[in-house]
């Protein structure tokens, strides 16, 4: 026999407590990785063109880059987090 489809005025289950502060202390553990990545990347490819174009400074600017775009993400990150622990608190 086949079973009946499921009802769809169930409500979806809301995750418990433990897995909404796991998921909340993964998001703020990505502040560790994404500024120093972003730096090393802008770095990385800042080489690659002084190595390309036969310069000694562009790495410089690909560090800047980095940085910003980095400081940036985290900015966002925090901004979005705020935003969700003001809508949880309401």
């Amino acid at each position: 026999m086949a079973t009946p489809p499921p009802n769809r005025t169930d409500k979806p289950r809301k995750p418990s407590r433990t897995v909404g502060a796991l998921v909340h202390a993964e998001r703020l553990t990505q502040i560790a990785f994404i500024l120093p990545a972003a730096v090393f990347v802008g770095w990385l490819a800042g080489a690659a063109l002084d190595k390309w174009l036969h310069q000694q400074w562009i790495y410089l600017v690909g560090l800047a880059l980095g940085a910003v775009a980095g400081f940036i993400q985290v900015l966002r990150l925090v901004s979005s987090e705020g935003k969700e622990i003001d809508k949880g608190d309401s």
